[in-house]
């Protein structure tokens, strides 16, 4: 096979491929409550556009993750970028909510390439402390991108009108495309031939390897509790306190802060302490501020709610760049297809957190902060066992 140079992509194209997925799913929930008068649906159902864009997203980094061993990270990456454009084509052409929700996991299907495409080169390409950096740094941007999409879409529904959303998603679309065309090296050796994986023992593999299994409860709980703060967010702050999309919007720089500074501690307590410890107190901080999300929200204090969703969101970020870099230790031989699958079960597990929220959803301001709450302490639980039972985290002081 011919030799093809291996090469590094920069920060700055990382960030873009890793983010560009985030921003679409977030963009358009400052109009969820408008959709759901303009296409006459309830509002669990409206809420579906958030939960099975998950499921098509899992589907899709299954098939982008062997396509990328199969093809070559660059083919893989630049068409599922084609089928994003197309679904946001079919999202501004739709008239009626059916076809929007099918032209919804398009979209997703396409998008799904940038994460686990994207993932799958930095895997290969950083390792040891410099990835867990590495991972800070793109893990922000995945916290970033869905939180700046709120403001974006906010922005232009108030000026524009809800429709330009799309154009605007139809837009980046491009724009990305052509990043990627122009930039985007090949990171996968080409000198030897990859052998073909037996998917059946490399997911029988994965099933059986608990450290994955905490990883994935962890990377998918994490995401989960975001898309359900976006889906269930826009129900509370502009319905039930009286918000206009653009102050909703700003809300998202909120967590756009957390995601920054989460990243920030990151970076400066590696050179100090595990990563294992450092997502530990991640953890530990998010059930706290949780607890004090769930009070606030029960006196209806507004302004204690934000704070307390910055704190949350504040330890999450700390912890899923640990999470990220450490899930798939040992199975570099099969990045690629290891990625996919590992994938496929963690946005599943999104889709249903996100899907769970919608059930419960019944206008109370309480539910997403208590379901927040469970999901955090469900999470700390699974990272204490796992941490213990591999004697990565020192659970008594020394």
């Amino acid at each position: 096979m011919k030799n093809v140079r291996y090469t590094v992509p920069s920060l700055g194209l990382i960030i873009v491929l890793v983010g560009f997925p985030q921003i679409s799913e977030s963009i358009f929930t400052p109009v969820l409550p408008q959709l759901q008068r303009v296409f006459a649906v309830s509002a669990n159902r409206v809420q579906l556009t958030m939960s099975t864009y998950f499921i098509a997203f899992a589907i899709g980094v299954l098939i982008w993750g062997q396509l990328a061993d199969k093809w070559g990270r660059r083919p893989a990456m630049l068409a599922g970028i084609a089928v994003y454009l197309l679904g946001n084509c079919g999202l501004y052409l739709s008239g009626s909510f059916l076809p929007f929700l099918g032209w919804r996991l398009v979209q997703a299907f396409g998008a799904s390439a940038g994460s686990v495409v994207t993932q799958t080169i930095m895997r290969e390409s950083f390792s040891g402390i410099t990835g867990a950096k590495i991972f800070a740094r793109t893990s922000a941007a995945m916290a970033l991108a869905p939180a700046l999409g709120p403001l974006i879409g906010g922005l232009v529904q108030t000026y524009l009108g809800y429709r330009s959303i799309f154009a605007t998603l139809v837009t980046m679309a491009v724009a990305v495309g052509l990043y990627a065309l122009s930039r985007l090296p090949e990171t996968r050796s080409f000198q030897v031939a990859v052998p073909r994986v037996n998917q059946r023992q490399l997911v029988s593999r994965l099933l059986t390897d608990s450290v994955v299994w905490g990883y994935g409860i962890l990377i998918g709980g994490i995401n989960g509790i975001l898309f359900s703060y976006y889906a269930e967010a826009p129900f509370i702050f502009m319905t039930h306190f009286g918000y206009s999309a653009v102050h909703y919007g700003w809300l998202g720089l909120i967590l756009a802060s957390a995601s920054l500074l989460g990243a920030g501690i990151v970076n400066i307590t590696l050179n100090f302490w595990s990563p294992e410890r450092v997502a530990m107190g991640g953890l530990v901080l998010s059930v706290i501020a949780g607890t004090g999300l769930l009070v606030a929200a029960s006196f209806q204090v507004a302004v204690g709610m934000i704070g307390s969703i910055f704190m949350t969101f504040l330890g999450l970020n700390i912890t899923l760049p640990n999470a990220l870099n450490r899930a798939l230790v040992g199975y570099e031989d099969v990045m690629g297809s290891a990625s996919g699958w590992f994938s496929l079960g963690y946005y599943l597990l999104v889709s249903a957190v996100t899907y769970g929220l919608s059930r419960l959803h019944n206008g109370s301001i309480i539910t997403l902060p208590a379901y927040i709450l469970g999901i955090c302490a469900v999470m700390l639980v699974v990272y204490a066992r796992l941490g213990c039972q591999h004697g990565e985290i020192d659970v008594v002081d020394d």
